[in-house]
């Protein structure tokens, strides 16, 4: 895969991944999906990493899973050849795949913006909603397109929306397949903010920036302490709480957060 289809910049503690295949809506091919992955992997290795944004080129943020390219009709099957399949490969393609990705983003150590620039189907649309904000531009749409093809819906679609907006909405979006505007996104809790199409980097870049210089273990935690909630009863929600407080006392941020409240100014943290 040549790197230019997936742009990655770190400046100020911020790293910016920006799917680049416009001519394709940046719908994601095998190996941009192990490099998202990679990328993702690193930023939450890298003390230099404070916030990721993602992003895409041209129209499209992306239009899910590149069906033309291999991502799904063209891998190959046991027996080595493309459309070859035994019971089993589906699966596994899948957990080795798309869930992996969605994975990848839920996981991250660092804060995650989806900058939604154009279209979000399927696995795109999946990609967005996994991070841990949303930024749409008033172009953007997001679209369950799997019905449209007869499929299942991947990535953790049946798992990430019924979280966000209630089974029965998200059977509404997933049975019908309907675009949906970036306001209607909006007003669903898809998304935490539209903003005009030209105005979307701005946007994504200083609320990134403010992540960054914020205190980076304690956002790490509060993102494992959200996630969990959704699958945990009150008693394993609290013990978790308290885990997360021993952790989090014992950073250099928590201190100077306590430090700069007595002292009266505003605290420099540094992520450790």
């Amino acid at each position: 895969m040549p790197v230019s289809e997936v742009l990655h910049v770190v400046d100020g503690g911020v790293a910016q991944v920006t799917l680049n295949r416009p001519e394709a809506l940046n719908a994601i091919t095998p190996d941009q999906r192990e490099r998202l992955i990679r990328l993702l992997g690193e930023a939450s290795a890298d003390p230099g990493v404070r916030a990721v944004v993602l992003t895409g080129t041209g129209r499209g943020f992306c239009a899910g899973a590149d069906l033309r390219g291999g991502a799904v009709a063209g891998e190959r099957g046991a027996g080595g050849v493309a459309g070859e399949r035994v019971a089993g490969d589906v699966a596994r393609m899948i957990r080795d795949g798309a869930q992996r990705l969605i994975a990848a983003v839920l996981d991250c150590e660092k804060p995650v913006i989806a900058a939604v620039n154009g279209t979000a189907a399927g696995l795109g649309a999946h990609l967005a909603l996994a991070c841990d904000l949303v930024l749409a531009a008033e172009s953007a749409r997001f679209i369950e397109v799997f019905v449209r093809r007869g499929l299942v819906p991947d990535g953790g679609g049946a798992y990430l929306l019924p979280r966000l907006v209630g089974p029965q909405r998200a059977k509404e979006l997933m049975f019908f397949g309907d675009a949906l505007s970036a306001a209607d996104a909006e007003r669903l809790g898809l998304v935490n903010r539209v903003v005009p199409d030209g105005e979307l980097d701005k946007t994504a870049r200083e609320w990134a920036a403010r992540l960054a210089a914020g205190p980076t273990r304690a956002l790490a935690l509060t993102k494992q302490l959200v996630n969990a909630s959704l699958d945990s009863d009150r008693a394993t929600a609290f013990a978790a709480e308290a885990a997360a407080q021993e952790i989090n006392m014992t950073t250099a941020d928590a201190q100077e957060g306590v430090a700069s409240f007595v002292e009266r100014r505003s605290p420099e943290y540094r992520g450790r």
